[in-house]
């Protein structure tokens, strides 16, 4: 038993945009993908280059020690970190699983720590680019009723710009960064485990959320696309009138030389 208490508090806290891990290889590193260190007496850090750490067994004071240490290789950190806790239970005669905010377990290894640690992790980071979709369907709302008021004029294309760049920039994050929907490289030393790694996997909904979140990414983006695609249209066709315009002006002109001014000769 790896650590030989009950509950164990566990906290996965996404504090960043990403965290240096090469800066935190140290002496009190238990193993590596992912990086684990014991932090304190009795108490375990789990840490993801995609800004998260989890938590086993830490008090709330070496918390705070652990967060402002880890902080000097956090980059872009969060306003507020985006937290996911449970308790863990150790009940070797007990049925592995989840009730509620408490997971059960036989036995826990260092590697069943660390794919505990790896969906506690992505499910933080669910979390946070669901605040972020929600917060971007808000932004996104307003600007297609203002095209449907005050037409092309009512939507600046900046702000449609920099929405679909920021859905790009999360959809990016999520594929290549986090690998949400990829199965941990610890499963290919230690088979054994992946049936207790996919159990834990489907308790927290993790492939389902990332399905879910995949699909409000491109409805944002194809809802801003559509309304930019809408604008620029109306713009294109207000620069063909403008340029009819000139040709009429133009024509007017010619046809006065030559019928007017030629004509006086």
């Amino acid at each position: 038993m790896f650590i030989d208490e009950n509950p164990i508090i566990v906290r996965a806290l996404n504090i960043a945009e990403a965290i240096d891990i090469r800066q935190l290889e140290r002496t009190k590193v238990l193993a590596t993908q992912p990086l684990t260190l014991r932090i304190c007496e009795g108490g375990y850090a789990v840490v993801f280059r995609y800004g998260t750490t989890v938590l086993f067994n830490v008090a709330p004071h070496e918390e705070s020690a652990w967060l402002r240490e880890l902080g000097n290789f956090a980059r872009e950190p969060l306003a507020e970190p985006v937290i996911e806790e449970t308790q863990l239970f150790i009940e070797p005669e007990g049925k592995e699983g989840i009730e509620g905010n408490k997971l059960v377990v036989r036995a826990l290894s260092l590697q069943q720590m660390q794919l505990m640690a790896q969906v506690l992790a992505k499910s933080a980071v669910l979390d946070s680019y669901e605040q972020r979709a929600t917060r971007a369907f808000e932004r996104i709302e307003p600007l297609a009723q203002r095209l449907m008021q005050l037409g092309s004029r009512g939507v600046r294309t900046q702000d449609l710009l920099k929405l679909i760049g920021e859905v790009l920039v999360h959809q990016q994050k999520m594929v290549g960064r986090v690998e949400v929907s990829e199965k941990p490289d610890l499963l290919w030393d230690h088979p054994e485990l992946e049936r207790f790694y996919l159990r834990i996997e489907d308790e927290f909904e993790i492939r389902e959320r990332d399905v879910a979140l995949e699909r409000k990414l491109e409805l944002i983006s194809r809802t801003a696309q559509t309304v930019l695609d809408v604008v620029q249209a109306k713009r294109s066709l207000r620069v063909e009138w403008y340029i009819v315009a000139l040709i009429v002006v133009e024509i007017i002109l010619s046809l006065y030389t030559l019928f007017f001014q030629n004509g006086g000769h």
